[in-house]
């Protein structure tokens, strides 16, 4: 394997780090070399809601020692039926303060940095620098190609995930790798007219959960180099059929963002 290396000085596991993440280190494709570097990981999440909600708790539960979530929304009462990290008694709260409470109190040994904030411009690619992966859990196109573009601007790896109504994809976009792909080659930022919230179009509420934990598994394969992750491959679920299906894209050479054009 070939392990993503942190932006964050490196640290060793202790006895309760061996205990608590015992189950991950038996697996021989992990072992302690794959949870060490989870446990000095940091990963920027863009978004605490329906698909940051899983995303924050597996995250946070498999050890990544930093999380920074930024999110300049607060809970609402509609935002329980499907948004698991947060509470009843915490409506009218911040959404990225509120996951910290419930993550502080899933793992007390990890660094979470809650933002009540919606990054832009240098900002944004402030945070992005100082990340190991970003994971995209935003609900509009013009802030995935704005963290897109600060991904691409500092080759840092990002797992992008979207679900609305019954319907929801992911993938996977690396500029480490010559060639790779980046999410405006796929999705243009022009002519995309069904763009809009879920407070719009309403979404299934197991769907998050499906998307959010598998751009959770990706993020810890990126951190561990671990497997084939979906660099170039678009998956989509329909949960109204529970049928998975896959498209593979490649570089758009005249990309505006990460074409050979533009490099």
């Amino acid at each position: 394997m070939t392990f993503c290396p942190t932006r964050s000085a490196q640290i060793d596991l202790d006895d309760a780090a061996l205990l608590r993440y015992s189950r991950h280190i038996l697996l021989d494709e992990i072992g302690i070399e794959g949870q060490t570097a989870l446990c000095n990981a940091h990963v920027l999440i863009i978004g605490a809601g329906g698909l940051g909600s899983p995303v924050a708790l597996y995250l946070a539960s498999a050890g990544i020692g930093t999380l920074t979530i930024v999110d300049d929304d607060d809970v609402d009462l509609t935002n329980l039926q499907r948004q698991i990290v947060h509470t009843e008694d915490r409506v009218g709260q911040n959404k990225a303060q509120s996951a910290a409470v419930t993550l502080q109190q899933l793992n007390s040994q990890i660094k979470i940095r809650p933002l009540a904030e919606r990054a832009r411009g240098e900002r944004l690619l402030e945070l992005v620098n100082a990340a190991d992966v970003v994971v995209d859990c935003c609900d509009n196109f013009a802030t995935r190609h704005a963290v897109n573009r600060a991904c691409v601007a500092s080759k840092t790896p990002l797992v992008s995930g979207a679900a609305v109504r019954f319907d929801g994809q992911l993938s996977v976009f690396d500029s480490r790798i010559a060639g790779a792909p980046c999410y405006h080659c796929l999705f243009e930022e022009e002519g995309e007219a069904n763009d809009g919230p879920c407070a719009t179009f309403g979404v299934f509420a197991p769907l998050v959960g499906i998307i959010g934990a598998a751009q959770a598994a990706e993020t810890l394969k990126v951190i561990m180099g671990l497997g084939e992750t979906l660099i170039g491959r678009l998956q989509l679920f329909d949960a109204r059929n529970s049928r998975w299906r896959e498209m593979k894209y490649k570089q758009d050479p005249n990309c505006p963002v990460c074409g050979a054009a533009h490099a």
